[in-house]
């Protein structure tokens, strides 16, 4: 099996660039990190804020829901709807 070829070697000039890519890259993704992750929190904050006040709509949407299909089901099979209900 013949042997491999020596790499090629990388000039000083590239293996810079390669190194300096990789900083400014890693610094990007920082800045990038802070600022969405203060959008974030900010969104989190709203949403465990509006959390109560949605699930008490939800709640009330599916009591009229239950009631109305109740009053329908004690049409449907002749059951007397009480007056308080």
């Amino acid at each position: 099996m013949p042997a491999l070829a020596e790499p090629l070697r990388v000039s000083p000039l590239i293996k810079t660039c390669r190194w300096t890519a990789l900083i400014a890259g890693i610094y990007w993704g920082a800045q990038r990190y802070k600022a969405n992750k203060a959008t974030e929190d900010e969104i989190r904050a709203y949403n465990a804020k509006m959390a109560p006040v949605w699930d008490a709509e939800k709640a009330a949407k599916a009591a009229a829901a239950n009631r109305e299909n109740m009053i329908y089901l004690a049409n449907a099979t002749g059951t007397p709807i009480p007056k308080d209900f």
